[in-house]
């Protein structure tokens, strides 16, 4: 099973004209079913079908489970530490910048995430941008390029910042209604400024995901028609009811940011809000954010989708959030890569190309070893990885 990728580039070259099959000894297809022993077939970028035998070049991956590539709907691609071993948020250099989003997207995909959303910085375009060129490796990104956080802005003036984002080629609108938990979480724009936000991000075609933490502005996010509520860690029982009612999104990224932070402490202490008092907050906000994400699991037909907000420290970790999500949260393990591939597709509107092993879709297929409906720890092997047919790992 061990082949080296450059004996795989032949056959990378040969799947664009010819089938490519992959023997499968487990395939979970992202939406539940699971098959065994089949052949997925291959060519020119997307998964043609999936049967007993098939003709063609064939893979054998036989002693893997294969699912959907992984989908992480919250990441900051451009986080990431400085060569002093401290976290540098601003670069003097943009072609440092860029040279650490591209690490950071390079292990992501590595580890089996083949598509994020990073809610973002300007320089997470350019990062797109690159990967989308077909020449360096990472998974495909969808940037919000520059959130939305001036709460000084009338409605005019905000529904003419998301129409400049959106010329400049943003993928999502991220709105910020709350501080963060490290400054108390406390609300920072109004109904109408959300609404506005929202509503011109939807004229524009693109969805919209919120910062927001407490009940009442929940509702308000919902009201205002936003696509995804992110964290909601101080959310209670109604607003989560409100939310599935409304079909609106929830991404409590719970298990990894937080705790990353922690075990990152002396590489973020003293630098802007991470202060003892903030890590103080953290720290409390684990348990708040498990009650939540807990409560969230017992609200009927509330879509909770899976985001981890990896920042500095957690890129190529992303898995242990959905990890933590079964282990600590209770969650269904079917649930949980659902979250992660089918559901975390269509919260980004690409529920016709991704997430899903299916005839039809992008072949974006990883491997693992082991079966992660037994033991989920198994997602943490990942040994294959194909993104739009392209095979960047096998070992």
């Amino acid at each position: 099973m061990k082949i080296a990728l450059t004996l795989l580039l032949p056959l990378f070259a040969i799947a664009q004209d010819q089938p490519l099959v992959l023997q499968a000894g487990a395939v979970l297809d992202g939406k539940g079913g699971v098959q065994r022993n089949v052949s997925v077939v291959v060519q020119n970028g997307k998964i043609q079908k999936i049967g007993a035998t098939a003709a063609g070049a064939s893979t054998d991956l036989r002693r893997l489970t294969l699912l959907p590539g992984l989908i992480d709907t919250h990441v900051h691609i451009a986080w990431h530490f400085g060569p002093d071993g401290r976290y540098q948020p601003r670069d003097t250099s943009q072609v440092t910048a860029l040279g650490y989003a591209l690490e950071n997207s390079y292990v992501t995909l590595m580890a089996g995430f083949t598509t994020v959303q990073s809610l973002g910085s300007p320089i997470d375009g350019d990062a797109r941008d690159a990967i989308n060129r077909g020449i360096l490796p990472g998974p495909r990104i969808l940037t919000a390029l520059r959130p939305f956080q001036d709460t000084r802005m009338t409605p005019a003036q905000i529904h003419e910042y998301v129409r400049k984002v959106a010329s400049d080629g943003a993928d999502v609108i991220k709105i910020f209604a709350s501080k963060s938990m490290r400054d108390g979480g406390g609300r920072t724009l109004s109904k109408d400024q959300i609404a506005a936000a929202c509503g011109e991000a939807k004229a524009r075609g693109l969805r919209a995901v919120v910062h927001v933490y407490d009940a009442e502005t929940i509702r308000d996010v919902v009201d205002a028609g936003c696509t995804t509520i992110e964290h909601g860690t101080l959310a209670n029982a109604g607003a989560l009811e409100y939310a599935a009612a409304h079909g609106t999104f929830f991404d409590p990224t719970v298990g990894l940011v937080t705790q990353n932070y922690l075990l990152n402490r002396s590489r973020y202490e003293g630098i802007g809000n991470y202060t003892a008092e903030g890590f103080a907050s953290m720290q409390q906000n684990i348990d708040a954010g498990l009650v939540v994400f807990k409560q969230a699991l017992k609200t009927k037909n509330l879509k909770i989708v899976y985001g981890t907000d990896a920042v500095a420290g957690a890129h190529g970790r992303n898995i242990e959030g959905l990890i933590y999500r079964v282990q600590t949260g209770g969650q269904d393990t079917k649930s949980a890569i659902a979250s992660a591939t089918s559901l975390a597709a269509a919260s980004l509107n690409l529920g016709d190309k991704v997430g899903t092993i299916a005839p039809g879709m992008e072949a974006d297929i990883i491997g693992v070893e082991g079966d992660p409906l037994k033991d989920i720890t198994a997602l943490r092997r990942v040994v294959f990885v194909m993104k739009g047919g392209r095979i960047y790992r096998f070992r």
